[in-house]
């Protein structure tokens, strides 16, 4: 049985005693008629009866009607039931979730600074990265289920067939296009060009095109160069540095004509892509081609395959790889956060935003949460509930109601007799 009902059965006993108790000594008094004693004595337990009765009619007259009888204004709990949880979770939005109320505890609580000193601890560290490791070997084996990966696939090829890569490509475009960016991108590919024609193997593959050029093209003339393989390789020296030299000059040149013809090429390429049907339904097409052709689906899922076992095997080692990962990025996240102070300020700052924003959302849901829970609780469940949770601290009432109006019966006769 429940600890409660015991308490507050034997607390209902006592008090209940002490009123028969009282009731007792009052006829007994009344019965010893003419005795000072026996009147001192009828005066406290008339007095102290009468405190016991009427405490006893306003304990129970809260939770049920005392004796059965519908008494106007009892059983209030029961009754209140739905004002009482309105008014609960109005109490609790108001006072305990109010923003300025919250906004005052974050920062007396300094949530930064705490999240820091968490984290940096070893403890916590392998706790939390054994949790997350935890949650994402559970994720894997959610995954590998049969009908989630055909949910999983489906949804991934309606997404893919609804996306609209030619639109997205032009606004990737013109993204780029902003502040001259694209050109950052001419200068890295010019570099890069001018960085492989400087290697041996380019230079070796130049000089081998060239002398395959000359033996097909021109076999009469390659007859009479006494060293063809010198030749090709002098040839293919003098084509790089006349390349690389170009390469220069228009990185070195913001205005070069060849900038500017790119910059109309990339242009024009965006423009088309928002507006050319048939270069979109072209792209469309090799995007479909490629969405549905076998041997890449294949090789993604071999790749998907493999890379899923490698997780699940590691997450199941005792020196997971992955979990230490996940560990040194906690403490590292909590080092840093520690003496950054600045990083520190702007997560409180952040985080007190979010209170003002989201604040008044979060706390109306929960009152409504609390209000609406109990308004659909059974009223007697409801009003047993309560009662086995204050009942046996209010029938102290009804003990000290016995004894205080048995002193007060006493006070009484005592200034009776006086006057």
């Amino acid at each position: 049985m429940d600890n409660r009902k015991l308490i507050l059965r034997r607390n209902k006993r006592i008090a209940t005693g002490l009123m028969l108790t009282a009731a007792a000594l009052f006829v007994i008094a009344r019965s010893q008629k003419g005795d000072a004693g026996w009147e001192w004595l009828a005066a406290f337990s008339e007095a102290a009866m009468v405190g016991a009765l009427a405490d006893w009619f306003a304990v129970v007259a809260l939770f049920r009607h005392p004796l059965g009888i519908p008494v106007p204004h009892t059983a209030i709990i029961k009754s209140k039931k739905d004002v009482i949880s309105e008014n609960l979770a109005l109490f609790i939005r108001d006072k305990f979730l109010a923003s300025d109320t919250l906004i005052a505890r974050m920062r007396a609580y300094n949530p930064a600074e705490h999240l820091a000193s968490y984290l940096m601890s070893d403890i916590n560290a392998v706790s939390l990265a054994k949790g997350l490791t935890q949650i994402v070997g559970e994720s894997l084996d959610f995954i590998e289920d049969e009908r989630v990966q055909l949910l999983i696939r489906a949804a991934v090829r309606n997404r893919v067939d609804n996306f609209d890569l030619s639109a997205s490509t032009a606004s990737i475009l013109d993204t780029i296009r902003n502040d001259n960016r694209h050109q950052i991108i001419l200068n890295d590919l010019l570099n890069r060009l001018a960085g492989w024609l400087n290697t041996p193997e380019a230079q070796t593959r130049l000089a081998n095109s060239i002398n395959d050029m000359c033996s097909k093209e021109y076999p009469l003339l390659v007859a009479f160069i006494p060293n063809r393989d010198q030749f090709a390789r002098g040839a293919g020296e003098k084509i790089v540095k006349r390349i690389n030299a170009f390469i220069q000059e228009v990185n070195s040149d913001p205005n070069h004509e060849i900038r500017g013809k790119f910059d109309t090429a990339v242009t024009n390429f965006s423009e088309r892509l928002k507006s050319d049907s048939e270069l979109r339904s072209r792209i469309e097409i090799i995007k479909r081609e490629t969405l549905h052709n076998e041997a890449i689906s294949d090789y993604a899922r071999g790749m998907g395959n493999a890379l899923k076992k490698w997780l699940t095997g590691d997450l199941q080692s005792s020196e997971s790889k992955v979990e230490g990962k996940i560990r040194s990025a906690i403490t590292g996240l909590g080092s840093t956060l520690s003496k950054n102070s600045s990083l520190k300020e702007s997560l409180n700052d952040h985080l007190e935003k979010l209170v003002i924003h989201h604040g008044d959302k979060v706390r109306s849901a929960i009152s409504g949460h609390i209000s609406g829970t109990m308004q659909k609780w059974d009223s007697d469940d409801y009003t047993n509930e309560i009662e086995l949770s204050i009942g046996s601290d209010l029938q102290f009432i009804r003990m000290n109601g016995t004894l205080v109006g048995g002193v007060i019966g006493l006070l009484l006769h005592a200034v009776s007799l006086l006057f």
